[in-house]
């Protein structure tokens, strides 16, 4: 069989610099790849997630993304989603001007805009679905020991609670920059504690109101026995953390609330993730993720 090759693209998302925000390999045309093939080649790039370009199967999606981490398929994951719209977008593989489209993902359309010029974005949105949150976590001092903290470190009057607008995580409020700073995760302890949402990631967040009184200071974690890995942006899980934020008033009100999380400062990959929301009448709706994205690497992968 003659080798073939496969154009990629390699951008930071949520970061208007190289070498921050959160990496993603994007190959503009997965014809041909059968599924055992893409998540060989998501290992092999070992980054958060390598996204595969196909035809949509949908007449109101601009494309088919598929998206892998180096251990299985996504249904849905929120830099991946912007960073592979502005590689489509900066490459003219979107209709022309196009400033709105949808993109088909596992859990469906995904609406994505672009502000500035449609053929090179300054900066990518995406909406998400209405939140959806479970039961308060009771097990709090368990969870705190195993983030290498006190339960006095947890933010008080504020849950531990699972939250999803298509990817669940258990959301974790500290009470300050410091805290979330001093996390040294025992990724079996962490399972264990977070029943009965052990495939969750854990997203740990303190209020940020030296830097402003809607910012917040993040982490993001998926806990393992074997090998804890922790994202650099997470924008599925940014989410619902803005509908939770304003739920538990963390962050101030309002009718229309922005809020800036910022992630990945610990591990050296700073990142900043826009949130906005409406809370009008007690309901929170039309949630937003955005950021910004640069290019980093392009290439060529021959199998």
């Amino acid at each position: 069989m003659s080798a073939r090759r496969y154009p990629f693209v390699h951008v930071d998302v949520f970061t208007d610099r190289v070498l921050g925000g959160n990496p993603l390999a994007v190959l503009l045309d997965a014809h041909g790849l059968e599924d055992g093939e893409m998540q060989a080649i998501a290992r092999e790039n070992n980054l958060s997630e390598t996204t595969f370009v196909l035809p949509a199967t949908r007449p109101d999606c601009a494309a088919r993304v598929r998206i892998f981490s180096p251990s299985r398929e996504l249904p849905f994951a929120g830099h991946p989603t912007l960073g592979t719209a502005w590689v489509l977008a900066t490459r003219g593989r979107l209709a022309a001007g196009a400033a709105r489209l949808a993109l088909e993902e596992g859990i469906g359309p995904v609406p994505v805009e672009f502000e500035g010029d449609p053929a090179r974005p300054t900066f990518v949105w995406m909406s998400h679905g209405e939140p959806a949150f479970g039961p308060e976590l009771a097990q709090r001092d368990a969870i705190a020991r195993a983030l290498g903290l006190r339960e006095a470190d947890l933010l008080a009057g504020v849950p531990i609670q699972s939250g999803s607008t298509g990817n669940g995580f258990v959301f974790v409020p500290l009470r300050d920059r410091a805290a979330v700073d001093r996390i040294v995760v025992d990724g079996g302890a962490l399972v264990a504690a977070k029943r009965p949402q052990p495939e969750h990631g854990v997203f740990v967040v303190a209020p940020d109101p030296e830097r402003g009184p809607h910012r917040v200071y993040s982490r993001m974690f998926v806990p393992d026995p074997l090998g804890t890995r922790e994202d650099p942006a997470t924008g599925s899980a940014s989410g619902p953390l803005g509908a939770y934020l304003v739920r538990h008033r963390v962050v101030d009100g309002g009718d229309d609330v922005a809020i800036l999380s910022e992630q990945g400062t610990a591990m050296g990959r700073q990142s900043f993730v826009h949130i906005r929301l409406s809370a009008r009448g007690g309901r929170i709706s039309d949630i937003r993720v955005g950021g910004g994205v640069v290019p980093v690497i392009d290439g060529t992968l021959t199998v």
